[in-house]
C-alpha cells in the first residue's frame, strides 16, 4: 500500500490536520511539533488526541511524522544553544507518547567549526540524553544536503552517531532525496548503487521514511533547495523510481515540496497514478 503525504500545519490540532491530510487525498503527513523557528510548543489536549487517533483507525492513516524545529541544533558550539536542543527535543519526545508507535524526525546540526567528530560526539551526547528505554517513538536522523557545517551528508557520518548512542534501537534514518542528491549520492542514475551504499553503512531496516522532493540544483551542489516534483534537476521519472522501489516502497513518502495545498494534492495524485 503506497503511504503519501505531505507537510501540514498542525496548529488546530491533531484531529484538524488529520482531516486536512485525508481532504488532499493523503494518508499519512509530517508536521511541525512546535514553530518552525522555536519557541513553546502547544499544551496536548487530550480530547483532541483521541478524536485523531479514532479519526487514523477508522480512515486508515498510517504512520506520521513530526518533525523537531530547525533551530534545534545539538551540535552547536554555543553551550546555550545545545541546552535549548536538548530540553526540546526531550519535551517533544514526550508529547509524542501521546501518540504511539510514530515517528520523530530531525536535522542533525551543524558544527560550526568545530569539526565533523565533535559534531558527532555532540548529537549523540544529546540523543543519550533524552532517548528512554520505554519510549514509544522512533527517532530519526535527517540525510543533509552538506551546505556549510551540516553533520550527516554522508551516510557514514549518520552511522556514527547511531554507534555512539546507548539506546539506538530507537534510532533510524529519514532519507531527504534533494538532500542525497545534493550531497552528493547519485539516485538518478543509480539509485541502486546508493541504497546497496546506505545499507552497507547504516543498514536498510533503519530507513523509515522517504521525504520526496525535487532538487532546484545538480548533485553534489550541496545547497538545499527543494523543487516541485519533475521540475527540479531530479525529474519525476527518477522520483518514482525511488517511489516504486522495492525495498522503499512500504515506506511513508511526505512532501516537502514548494506547494500550497492545492498544489500538494496534485502532486499526491500524481504519484499514486504512478504507482506500480
Amino acid at each position: 500500500m503506497l503511504h503519501i503525504g505531505c507537510h501540514l500545519s498542525a496548529a488546530k490540532g491533531y484531529a484538524s490536520v488529520g482531516r486536512e491530510a485525508l481532504s488532499i487525498g493523503a494518508n499519512t503527513f509530517q508536521f511541525f511539533t512546535r514553530n518552525p523557528r522555536g519557541g513553546n510548543a502547544k499544551a496536548v489536549s487530550p480530547e483532541d488526541v483521541a478524536a485523531y487517533l479514532a479519526l487514523a483507525k477508522e480512515r486508515g492513516i498510517g504512520v506520521i511524522l513530526a518533525h523537531a524545529p530547525y533551530t534545534l541544533n545539538g551540535c552547536s558550539a554555543d553551550e546555550s544553544i545545545r541546552d535549548f536542543a536538548i530540553r526540546t527535543l526531550r519535551d517533544d519526545l514526550e508529547r509524542m507518547e501521546h501518540l504511539p508507535g510514530n515517528l520523530y524526525n530531525f536535522h542533525p546540526g551543524s558544527h560550526v567549526g568545530q569539526g565533523i567528530d565533535m559534531g558527532v560526539g555532540l548529537i549523540a551526547d544529546m540523543l543519550n540524553a533524552v532517548l528512554r528505554e520505554d519510549m514509544r517513538t522512533t527517532v530519526l536522523l535527517e540525510t543533509m544536503a552538506g551546505k556549510g557545517s551540516e553533520v550527516g551528508s554522508r551516510f557514514e557520518e549518520l552511522r556514527a552517531i547511531i554507534d555512539r548512542v546507548e539506546l539506538n534501537a530507537h534510532l533510524g534514518v529519514c532519507l531527504d532525496t534533494c538532500h542525497v542528491s545534493d550531497a552528493g549520492y547519485d539516485i538518478v542514475n543509480d539509485l541502486d548503487g546508493v541504497l546497496t551504499a546506505f545499507d552497507r553503512v547504516i543498514g536498510l531496516n533503519r530507513l523509515k521514511a522517504i521525504h520526496l522532493n525535487d532538487s532546484k540544483n545538480p548533485c553534489g551542489a550541496r545547497k538545499d533547495r527543494h523543487e516541485k516534483l519533475g521540475e527540479g534537476t531530479l525529474g519525476f521519472d527518477a522520483l518514482m523510481r525511488v517511489v516504486n522501489h522495492p525495498a522503499l516502497r512500504d515506506l511513508p513518502f511526505l512532501l516537502e515540496t514548494p506547494n500550497e495545498l492545492d498544489g500538494y494534492a496534485r502532486e499526491i495524485a500524481l504519484v499514486k497514478e504512478a504507482r506500480q
